[in-house]
């Protein structure tokens, strides 16, 4: 992002969404780069249930979809966002009377819908995995009602997809579930594609894949049940997907966070990703909880908006509060930042982002009660509606926002951390925390205070200088208590001194000395 960029907008948008099987409307509220749904809802309608067989568009599907649409431009007309896109794919796209229901509904909703090609299909689903996850390589795969759209990306760049009829309405002539024939199918698409489409990494979107990862989350009892980022191995994954192809429909129905409206189509889902991952090499599943609806606002967004970072803007969004100087979250991060970057990084060149991010969430909470404050904070944040961080980036951020706002070492859900985080981690998550602390406090969250003091890391000490003029205003009792909990997670001692004119560093820490 450019110092020069203007400063990130807000607007409402709305998404309605044509899908094979479902009909949706997503109302969003756009930070910037930052995305959240206000509201969902999804109609299934199984528009392209016979289209395999008819080659038409399911006739109950269409009444069921037209009294949605209805429904839906009602609320968007009744909300008014700034930006309203309305698009149908696959089965809309393939059904020889697919011009007609678009002509229907637009005579009688009066939206404009706009039937995607499967190229564009395909490319949309490859932004929304970027407006999700901006670092994220490898393939695309989108699974929808009756087709599966696959698109490489490599270093924030969309490559040519391609879509093929391999989703559960393309086989609905087989009747019952065949596995065997499904992966035969399968294993035809993408013999071609071998070569070009190999990769190492599988973004997957679409709601039956979203289910295999919670059944996954469920047999490996993972604690954090946020399906956007959730990582399964080659090896676990082929696991899941065959013990998924031999169960019975009231077995998956059994188990907890499936959805029942997804149960005949997950072991179709898990047929076509297990032969994904055998025939491309795919050693890792990343599920993406943005797609398509996704990717049409990224494309649509300023290109100022685009260039910035989803975790930090949704972190600077999320602890906004009215009355507190925006400039609160920057001032911090350049106070930290000096001092954090001598320190070995402990999530690679993430470090960075996390420090913006924890900077942003400073004062998040401050209408909380304060005996409960940094239990609900650290809830909160757990379990944010962000973007943009993965699960361990997750905990860190949680533990550093409760660190923020107290000491006490006991922290909350304890599995959770222990499975997402390093010892290591771990302790610079509470540092961070504690050093937020130490701003937050010495300045009573004025950035203009704050500047008339800098933090140190040194190999031995945390030192702390006050400007000249400045040092009994802030560093009392209360900031020496701050500094010394920093300096101690950090295996350091404390030193708080203050500066007298334009001394020079030795001066500074001989002469003009004075600990408090």
């Amino acid at each position: 992002m450019s110092a020069s960029d203007p400063k990130p907008s807000h607007s409402d948008a709305a998404v309605i969404d044509v899908g094979s099987n479902s009909v949706r409307l997503v109302l969003y509220r756009l930070d910037g780069r930052a995305l959240w749904t206000v509201y969902n809802e999804k109609v299934l309608a199984g528009l392209g249930r016979d289209l395999a067989a008819t080659g038409c568009l399911a006739p109950a599907g269409v009444e069921t979809a037209m009294v949605a649409l209805g429904r839906f431009k009602a609320l968007i007309d009744a909300s008014r966002p700034s930006q309203v896109f309305a698009v149908a794919t696959a089965a809309v796209r393939d059904a020889v009377d697919g011009p007609a229901f678009k002509q229907r509904v637009e005579a009688e909703t009066g939206l404009t819908l706009r039937v995607l090609s499967g190229a564009e299909e395909a490319r949309y689903a490859a932004l929304g995995v970027l407006a999700g996850a901006p670092a994220s390589t490898g393939l695309v795969g989108d699974l929808g009602g009756a087709s599966l759209e696959l698109t490489p990306l490599e270093s924030d760049k969309v490559g040519d997809g391609v879509t093929l009829p391999l989703g559960p309405f393309s086989f609905a002539e087989y009747g019952r579930f065949d596995g065997a024939r499904i992966e035969a199918a399968v294993a035809t698409q993408l013999r071609p594609l071998g070569a070009r489409f190999q990769t190492h990494t599988l973004n997957a979107v679409g709601g039956a894949w979203r289910n295999l990862a919670f059944l996954h989350m469920q047999l490996s009892h993972y604690p954090l049940e946020i399906v956007h980022q959730y990582e399964i191995g080659r090896g676990d994954a082929l696991d899941a997907l065959r013990f998924v192809r031999q169960q019975s429909r009231a077995s998956l129905e059994r188990i907890e966070g499936i959805s029942r409206r997804r149960v005949d189509a997950l072991p179709h889902a898990a047929v076509v990703l297990e032969g994904l991952i055998e025939h491309l090499g795919v050693q890792r599943v990343v599920m993406s909880a943005y797609g398509l609806r996704e990717g049409l606002l990224l494309e649509a967004m300023r290109p100022a908006d685009r260039r910035r970072d989803p975790l930090i803007e949704g972190c600077a969004a999320l602890g906004s509060r009215y009355g507190v100087a925006d400039a609160l979250g920057g001032a911090l991060e350049a106070w930290l930042g000096g001092a954090f970057a001598t320190l070995e990084p402990v999530f690679g060149n993430r470090d960075g982002a996390l420090l913006a991010a924890a900077a942003r969430l400073a004062e998040l909470g401050a209408q909380l009660h304060p005996d409960h404050r940094a239990e609900l904070i650290f809830e909160q944040v757990l379990r944010a509606p962000i973007s943009g961080m993965t699960h361990p980036e997750r905990a860190f951020l949680a533990c550093a926002s409760y660190a923020r706002h107290t000491a006490n070492a006991a922290l909350p859900e304890p599995f959770i951390l222990a499975r997402l985080l390093s010892p290591e981690r771990l302790l610079r998550a509470r540092a961070l925390g504690a050093a937020l602390r130490l701003g937050c406090d010495l300045s009573g969250r004025s950035p203009e205070l704050l500047a008339h003091t800098t933090l140190e890391f040194r190999p031995n000490s945390v030192v702390l200088k006050a400007d000249e003029g400045w040092a009994a205003t802030l560093l009392g009792e209360q900031t020496a208590k701050r500094a010394s909990t920093l300096a101690g997670l950090l295996g350091r001692s404390a030193k708080l001194r203050g500066r007298r004119g334009r001394a020079s560093q030795a001066e500074d820490e001989t002469e003009f000395a004075e600990t408090f």
